[in-house]
């Protein structure tokens, strides 16, 4: 593993900055970390920051006492639509905690505000970079990570921020963990779908005696609604919530087809029509003026009772071409990649699709990128929390590559697992032999 082969270097390289890391920074910027109590999930004698970048993200900086001298910069999954809060980056650094336990220092901010914006995100992300590099100096090497709709922003950050004005690399290496990599203008077209689908069947959202509105918009500028109440509704149409033996026939057949047409499970229904109602809302009326970036003009809907009577009368809607440009600026990826990239994505994933991993590794070959790409999938039906060793396994592959220049594959991907996995007493669950389509 790369932290016993490189351990002497490590040392050497990283004994004076992880000196100085032990006191406070000499910066004295208002962005500047102040010193915090590490929360108990991290290893004793870890060292932590915490502070708010010029821009407004709250931030947390983790440093272990037998720091390898790689730092870990995280890009968070989301959009979170609320205001960001001092302490939501804990909730990644634990999830990701196991990085800190492997000697990398970890850094995570918030973003600046809440809501769709991935070259926010990105430019959120490479600020937190340069405050880490300010405080401490620059580590002996700086990995990007992305997490869900992170791995989007990562991915971008990537692109957007891979060298500085002289040339100079930034990001050594990138990490991208069940990566929405779609992009802005494919990754959400399911669940503009699903809004259809949903509202042809159970016509609650919006209700008969409710203003009317184009369900591309996720909700009216200005409406306010509950998760809690888009579920009752949810519950009331299709059963979802209740028992099965508590469901009529019209609940459960109702429920069928939507999740036969759409091709999502029962227990995800209520969260992508959270996201298609929600972050719709904020994406349309507040970073696209009020422009529709979603069609499903041209769409054929399959998989219900009578495919026939949904495609006659199921909502139509037509992208305006501003919005689809203006989203595919922000967010789409152009796979032009400059550093070595890994990813890992569960193969059934029930929040990003696999086939996320698809499109962007086409993206990639097309920029002529491929030989700095690697891609791992497991057999997990998990977004979040996949098991840590492989966590451990995809970031000491990639250090390899970078230290060693010796590219990874599945395989070796998977024997790093296999040596880490007796210290977190979680399974390995690569398929070694996994490629996924477009969905």
């Amino acid at each position: 593993m790369f932290r016993l082969a490189a351990s002497s270097l490590a040392l050497t390289l990283c004994g004076a900055a992880f000196a100085a890391a032990q006191d406070a920074p000499t910066v004295s910027s208002p962005s500047a970390p102040a010193s915090a109590v590490c929360p108990d999930f991290l290893p004793q004698q870890a060292h932590c920051w915490s502070g708010q970048a010029a821009k407004g993200g709250y931030y947390w900086i983790a440093v272990p006492q037998n720091w390898n001298g790689a730092l870990v910069v995280h890009a968070h999954g989301g959009p979170r639509t609320g205001a960001p809060e001092a302490d939501d980056p804990l909730e990644d650094l634990e999830r990701f905690s196991m990085t800190v336990k492997e000697g990398f220092a970890w850094a995570g901010s918030t973003y600046r505000r809440g809501g769709y914006g991935v070259r926010m995100a990105a430019e959120d992300t490479d600020d937190l970079r340069q405050i880490f590099w300010d405080a401490f100096g620059r580590p002996r090497r700086t990995i990007l990570h992305g997490q869900s709709w992170g791995g989007n922003v990562a991915a971008k950050a990537a692109e957007l921020y891979a060298r500085d004005a002289e040339g100079r690399v930034v990001w050594d290496g990138v990490v991208l963990t069940s990566g929405v990599l779609a992009g802005g203008t494919e990754a959400y077209r399911f669940r503009a779908d699903l809004r259809a689908v949903y509202q042809y069947y159970c016509q609650n959202h919006p209700a008969s005696d409710e203003i009317q509105y184009p369900l591309w918009q996720g909700l009216p500028e200005g409406v306010r609604m509950t998760r809690a109440q888009l579920a009752d509704r949810v519950k009331v149409c299709t059963g979802v919530g209740l028992p099965e033996a508590a469901r009529s026939r019209d609940q459960k057949r109702r429920l069928a087809d939507i999740l036969g047409v759409v091709g999502i499970e029962e227990d995800q229904l209520v969260g992508h029509l959270a996201w298609a109602t929600f972050l719709f809302q904020d994406l349309v009326h507040h970073r696209l003026d009020g422009l529709n970036p979603f069609s499903n003009a041209d769409a054929v809907y399959a998989g219900s009772h009578d495919d026939a009577a949904l495609n006659a009368d199921v909502q139509r809607f037509a992208a305006d071409p501003m919005a689809v440009a203006r989203l595919a600026y922000d967010a789409d990826l152009s796979g032009l990649i400059v550093a070595p990239t890994i990813a890992i994505h569960g193969k059934y994933d029930p929040v990003a699709f696999v086939s996320n991993q698809a499109v962007y590794r086409d993206r990639v070959a097309t920029a002529g990128r491929s030989d700095l790409l690697v891609q791992t999938f497991t057999n997990e039906a998990e977004h979040s929390a996949l098991s840590a060793p492989e966590y451990v396994a995809v970031f000491d592959a990639l250090m390899e590559w970078i230290e060693q220049g010796r590219k990874p594959d599945a395989r070796s991907v998977n024997h790093l697992c296999e040596r880490a996995r007796s210290r977190y007493n979680q399974p390995c669950l690569f398929d070694e032999g996994f490629v996924p389509d477009v969905r």
